[in-house]
């Protein structure tokens, strides 16, 4: 029988190592990939990291789902409110496909209730026969009293303007973000324009570098 080499190997030597090295599994967690990494010659590892998660119907892409861009030239807005909105099954559907308008809307405050005018929302094309689709229809807003009592005091003693600046998905529901506003002068509107114009171009030469 011939010996086997293996039980007669010099202590001082130590046996050869692989030099690949066991990953790093936090810097793995960090990176957010899927990472496949093999261990030895006979097994493969698959680290799967970083799962995006499953985005809520009607939210594809983005949140927003419009904007009123002329709000902010034309006041100067100094708080904020959130406020949901009762709306019909077809007015759901539009917004989901971006159907709407905030350029000439406005809140006002009537019977202690907070309303939506003028928002536009166009009706699909696959909208139900059933219904009569008006719209610039008038949408109650939904507000806790404590925050439509100080809306009230606001605008009744106090001479603000209620704005709506954004409408937006949160957790599947339509949102309207309202602003509490005072609305500009006209050096105020020129000196709003100058900010913007130089942000754009701050933001064209931050990119030409």
């Amino acid at each position: 029988m011939r010996p086997d080499p293996s039980q007669h190997r010099d202590p001082a030597v130590a046996p050869a190592r692989d030099n690949r090295e066991i990953p790093d599994i936090a810097r793995l967690n960090r990176a957010g990939h899927h990472r496949q990494i093999a261990l030895g010659a006979r097994r493969t590892v698959l680290y799967t990291v970083g799962m995006a998660q499953k985005k809520p119907k009607g939210e594809s892409g983005s949140s927003t789902i419009a904007l009123n861009k002329a709000a902010r030239h034309e006041y100067f807005i100094e708080d904020r409110f959130e406020a949901g909105l009762a709306l019909q099954g077809w007015e759901v559907k539009s917004l989901r496909a971006g159907r709407v308008q905030l350029k000439e809307s406005y809140v006002i405050i009537k019977d202690g209730e907070a309303w939506l005018f003028g928002a536009h929302i166009a009706a699909l094309n696959t909208a139900s026969t059933h219904i009569n689709p008006d719209p610039l229809r008038t949408r109650k807003l939904l507000l806790h009293r404590a925050e439509l009592n100080k809306l009230i005091g606001a605008v009744e003693r106090k001479g603000y303007t209620l704005v709506p600046l954004a409408m937006y998905w949160k957790h599947s529901r339509a949102k309207l973000e309202i602003g509490l506003a005072k609305g500009k002068q006209e050096h105020d509107k020129r000196a709003t324009e100058k900010d913007r114009d130089w942000q754009r171009d701050k933001q064209r030469l931050l990119r030409s570098r």
